[in-house]
């Protein structure tokens, strides 16, 4: 069999970074690791080739060289999804689809030959065994939650690692928590599920063999939902892994707010080369919380939580949402002080939007509110539902939030109070990369003599390199940060 993975393109957004992917001359954030483990969990005597859209071109020549095209996506990506699908249909090439997007809307894409849905660890083989006996059904599906120490690690050689700015390795699936809008429990299920301590270190091998010396993401949604088991098997496991290899990789990961609780946890993330989390904050609202059953962040004080993690040498990126039906109108304002006095440089700030197999979705279709499906981005200014707060004063309220935190003159404040206080604990050692140079000539040009932040870029240059010289390159990183998102969110700055 000749077996083509596809992953389709992203729009434009926050998350993608694709402004300031310009400056490092990379093509994409990170590499489809979806479909880098389904090309593991195929026969290894096919032949495979992977096509990421937001890498290179999908060619009609690629279409026809392959006996069987692979999809997978999010919801982002159903635009580009849909070209793909249409494109296999004129050509008479057979279509496998999965992943988040097709599990949860594969009645929407009526041209797809098979559907493999959930975790592949289940539903691919029994795809793959009747495709060898000559019957493959239309749709696959499963309510059991694999066991992921079983999990191969991802064929990373059917890739070009230099398109990408940071490596991605997956330590657990589920989520011990039950938010209201989120869908990783409907997709992955409570009970948290990880890797052994052989198989984080055999990937790590594996992605350090491959030549990489750079970011790897943990692309787990809550990485510390097994808190134990990272203190005592996990991390120690990677502390001296990267010791030994003298700190070829900066992690970076998702965690909760309870983070903060954890002194010891904090420690030994830094410790082990952990350099940035990002947090979902959601919102300063209690009642707000409560309604979206945010339990973890509830009856605590957030900023110091937030400053808290910082302090132990984590920097924090955090997500905000508006539009529950519990936020008054004062919310704007006190998300907007809250962002800038905690010294979160990167702050996602979102529209509330209800996701499939979310229970805020079941509860807006009974209350009759819901409008829509989502779009994928919550930054887009879209909402799939009836607010309860006047919509005009919620479109206007967000984009006055936008403009709080992601003008010039409030962005590169909040950038020089961070740096002012932050101090990196852990062990790094400098990987050079001539991308740098690149990086920072392009960032004296677009930021520091064309465009009109100039002013404040160049204050945060001399500042940063007199004043912190070893966060220097983190400065002109968030300057460069700073550019995509006012690139983002342009039309209402």
């Amino acid at each position: 069999m000749k077996i083509l993975l596809v992953y389709p393109k992203y729009i434009n957004t926050f998350w993608g970074f694709k402004d300031a992917l310009k400056f490092i001359s990379k093509k994409a954030t990170h590499p489809p690791l979806g479909l880098l483990t389904v090309a593991a969990l195929l026969p290894k005597e096919w032949e495979k080739k992977l096509v990421d859209m937001n890498v290179s071109t999908l060619r009609d020549k690629d279409l026809e060289w392959a006996d069987y095209v692979f999809i997978s996506a999010m919801s982002i990506q159903k635009e580009s999804v849909k070209e793909v699908i249409s494109r296999c249909k004129k050509m008479g090439i057979k279509t496998v689809a999965g992943g988040p997007l097709f599990t949860l809307e594969y009645e929407e894409f009526e041209d797809v030959d098979h559907f493999v849905l959930n975790e592949a660890e289940i539903t691919l083989p029994a795809f793959l065994a009747d495709l060898k006996n000559g019957y493959a059904h239309h749709i696959y599906t499963s309510k059991e939650f694999p066991d992921i120490q079983k999990t191969p690690i991802p064929l990373w050689e059917i890739i070009n690692m230099k398109a990408y700015a940071t490596m991605s390795i997956q330590y657990s699936r589920g989520c011990p928590f039950n938010c209201e809008f989120c869908n990783i429990a409907a997709l992955y299920g409570h009970k948290v599920r990880t890797k052994s301590t052989a198989q984080i270190i055999s990937e790590l091998e594996d992605i350090y063999s491959q030549g990489w010396r750079g970011d790897v993401f943990f692309v787990d949604d809550n990485f510390i939902g097994k808190k134990r088991k990272l203190k005592k098997e996990i991390l120690p496991a990677i502390i001296e892994w990267m010791e030994r290899k003298r700190y070829p990789f900066p992690f970076n990961t998702e965690a909760s707010i309870d983070l903060s609780d954890d002194e010891e946890l904090m420690q030994m993330m830094v410790k082990a080369g952990f350099n940035s989390v990002f947090v979902g904050i959601e919102t300063t609202n209690e009642e707000s919380l409560a309604e979206c059953n945010k339990v973890q962040n509830k009856n605590r004080d957030l900023l110091s939580s937030v400053k808290k993690i910082q302090k132990f040498g984590l920097q924090v990126q955090g997500g905000f949402i508006v539009g529950f039906d519990n936020d008054p109108p004062s919310i704007f304002e006190r998300l907007s002080s809250f962002i800038q006095e905690s010294g979160i440089v990167t702050a996602m700030v979102g529209l509330l939007n209800a996701p499939r197999s979310t229970k805020l979705y079941q509860r807006l279709v009974k209350e009759g509110r819901l409008l829509k499906d989502v779009s994928g981005d919550n930054t887009d200014f879209s909402i799939n539902f009836i607010p309860k707060m006047d919509y005009e004063t919620l479109i206007n309220g967000y984009k006055n939030i936008l403009n709080r935190i992601y003008s010039p003159e409030p962005y590169y404040k909040r950038v020089k109070e961070f740096l002012r206080y932050y101090k990196p604990l852990g062990k790094r050692t400098f990987h050079f990369h001539f991308n740098y140079i690149g990086a920072f000539l392009k960032s004296i040009l677009f930021i520091g003599i064309i465009e009109k932040e100039r002013v404040y870029y160049w204050k945060l240059f001399f500042w940063s390199l007199f004043r912190r010289p070893k966060l220097f390159q983190l400065s002109i990183t968030f300057a460069i940060y700073g550019f995509h998102f006012r690139k983002i969110f342009g039309n209402c700055l």
